[in-house]
């Protein structure tokens, strides 16, 4: 048996925030120069009473509606995340009695960002070709605008809250997802970071006072911290190559790839992929203008958004690579059933 992708649905919180919105906090900041660089207008960000597990159980609820599968199909649960509800319970388990999902299934937490539904993917496809799952209900949902000071110019306009729920099961027949590329590189780990959002600081970072740096971002340790030279020069370092190694792993090349669907980090760290690749633009997905940078949840929200305006089609081959915190990365091939539920 080998696993394929069904369906994908995902939400998006109601609250909106607009660049026009963070120009009037900012009135002396280029937003216009801002908005072309990343390639973002508008994002979509959570209240104060909800939570990443909130999205998520409506995405899932969205996807059983559309599908019609009974929640008592599914076998195990995966939820990737980097914004849980707490650090114990996990996370996951809430889902799962939120949903009505059965008492017998697997249900875990999954603690990655950016490159966390590559990751997540690859767990999914071992536990059901191993044959501990037949149907999987993978969940990747994340609240990164809850790290955010508003007073951070350089995340403020960047990060958007979402969920995206996918669903998986075995059939008979090859296989339809891989093979993979992981990398790790921890020693970038400061270059995106909340400080203090773990145990390593909580003794002696509690509370901790927001500070002003020499660009005029304020933050605390409490909020998240991104070195954006940085970032940039590891992901146009790393995943141009991870594309190549991936298609030599495979045996393909990027003539035969339909697609490729990258993490929405930003519209001049993607475009600086595209070049590096040499693919045309139609050939490679990009959609955040309206949501931002969505952390895990970017890639598939990108598939469904591109298989919903028919720039790509259930049966072509495509590459999804996911780069980020961490600092990780992780390239897949996935072929979509030609019965893809969309």
């Amino acid at each position: 048996m080998s696993a394929v992708i069904n369906a994908i649905e995902y939400m998006l919180p109601e609250r909106t925030e607009s660049i026009d919105e963070i120009a009037a906090r900012f009135p002396n900041w280029p937003l216009e120069k801002i908005a072309e660089k990343t390639g973002i207008r508008a994002r979509h960000v959570a209240n104060d009473d909800e939570c990443a597990s909130d999205f998520g159980v409506i995405a899932a609820q969205r996807l059983f509606e559309r599908t019609g599968i009974d929640p008592a199909e599914i076998d195990y649960l995966i939820f990737c995340t980097q914004s849980p509800d707490y650090l114990a319970p996990t996370t996951a388990c809430l889902i799962q009695e939120r949903l009505g999902l059965p008492t017998h299934i697997g249900a875990l937490d999954i603690n990655l960002g950016c490159s966390g539904y590559i990751y997540a993917l690859g767990v999914a496809k071992a536990l059901i070709e191993t044959g501990q799952s037949k149907r999987l209900l993978l969940i990747t949902a994340d609240t990164y605008s809850k790290f955010v000071n508003p007073g951070d110019k350089s995340v403020r306009a960047l990060f958007g809250d979402a969920a995206a729920a996918t669903l998986m099961s075995a059939a008979e027949g090859e296989s339809t997802i891989g093979p993979f590329i992981y990398g790790t590189d921890g020693s970038g780990a400061q270059d995106l970071i909340v400080p203090n959002s773990g145990m390593r600081n909580r003794g002696h970072a509690t509370p901790s006072e927001e500070y002003t740096d020499r660009h005029g971002n304020t933050r605390s340790d409490h909020n998240i911290y991104m070195n954006g030279r940085a970032v940039i020069e590891f992901t146009l370092r790393e995943v141009p190559q991870a594309v190549t190694q991936l298609c030599e792993k495979a045996g393909v090349s990027l003539d035969d790839i339909d697609a490729v669907i990258p993490h929405q980090a930003s519209a001049t760290v993607l475009e600086g992929i595209r070049k590096k690749l040499a693919l045309p633009a139609e050939r490679f997905v990009v959609c955040m203008e309206d949501i931002g940078n969505t952390v895990s949840c970017s890639v598939p929200i990108a598939m469904k958004r591109a298989l919903t305006n028919g720039q790509i089609k259930p049966g072509g081959l495509l590459l999804l690579v996911g780069f980020g915190v961490g600092l990780s990365w992780g390239a897949t091939l996935v072929r979509l059933p030609d019965d893809f539920s969309r």
